[in-house]
């Protein structure tokens, strides 16, 4: 018997709350796996400097974390 991917889907969205989060993070964590510890690293690798590159060239203007929690507190409290 084969089961296809639409009636995966509507089971999996008649899971209660917890279930489907549970379902989302194996998931989430079966693509993971495909991707090996040096290649993580390495895009963190390269992230940090195309970030470090934005703020160098003054693409971007960094914003400290202390800001940056006020700013999401005040958009919390609408």
């Amino acid at each position: 018997m084969s089961i296809d991917s639409k009636e995966i889907q509507h089971s999996a969205l008649e899971l209660d709350e917890n279930d489907r989060a549970e379902l989302a993070k194996k998931l989430i964590n079966s693509l993971d796996q495909q991707l090996d510890d040096d290649s993580i690293e390495q895009a963190w690798i390269d992230e940090v400097k195309r970030r470090k590159a934005e703020i160098e060239s003054g693409e971007v203007d960094p914003i400290s974390g202390h800001l940056v929690h006020k700013a999401a507190r005040k958009l919390l409290d609408k």
